[in-house]
């Protein structure tokens, strides 16, 4: 069924976390790209509103 992965060496760990690491940056500036989106989306609407 579901296979495990062992790490003989302290590298593969080191490299796991780096690539999660990197993974979690990118996810982040993602994220901040998208609320910034929204919010300039909203504000938008907003003044669309207020007219």
């Amino acid at each position: 069924m579901a296979e495990k992965k062992t790490q003989k060496s302290g590298q593969g760990a080191t490299s796991r976390e780096d690539r999660l690491k990197a993974s979690l940056k990118a996810n982040m500036a993602r994220r901040k790209a998208q609320a910034k989106a929204r919010a300039v989306k909203q504000e938008t609407t907003t003044e669309e509103s207020e007219r």
